[in-house]
């Protein structure tokens, strides 16, 4: 199951309150969601968006392969 293109279009950044843009690993598999504004991705585990401000993963070491949190610098 995939994220519904409804929630993508309502759901913001808890930080600044931007849009956000879906990250896919394949067609239609939504891996993350970034801000553009904030350079920061917010990570979907089980097609669930974890939308907290401590679970963001800076952009860069996103794109570096770090999908957590825990495992991307501060």
């Amino acid at each position: 199951m995939a994220l519904s293109p409804e929630l993508l279009r309502i759901l913001a950044c808890p930080k600044c309150k931007g849009d956000l843009e879906a990250l896919e690993a394949a067609p239609g598999e939504v891996e993350g969601l970034a801000c553009p504004a904030c350079d920061a991705v917010y990570p979907v585990r089980e097609d669930i968006p974890i939308m907290l401000i401590d679970e963001a993963v800076p952009r860069d070491a996103w794109m570096a392969g770090k999908r957590s949190a825990k495992d991307a610098p501060a």
